[in-house]
């Protein structure tokens, strides 16, 4: 599953995980991407330049153990789209 977080006006960080996120969950991410909100849709329309899925990035992969360390589980990665 992807949950797409809407980060200002030419940001969108999409978060994939084996699960649907509770309040608390993604009230813990919405600090983690500076007070991003969650967007209610299962797609993004527009053009947006960002990492290719199979790219793997330090920031991806820091971003992945942040969130372990926050206790969140189940995030299998995060990429950030401008």
């Amino acid at each position: 599953m992807i949950t797409f977080f809407r980060k200002g006006d030419y940001s969108v960080i999409a978060v994939e995980s084996d699960h649907r996120f509770n309040a608390d969950e993604c009230r813990k991410l919405q600090w983690l991407f500076s007070e991003s909100h969650p967007l209610d849709t299962e797609s993004v329309s527009g053009t947006f330049v960002g990492p290719r899925r199979e790219m793997i990035t330090p920031w991806r992969t820091n971003a992945v153990a942040i969130t372990q360390n926050m206790g969140l589980t189940g995030i299998r990665r995060i990429a950030e789209f401008f």
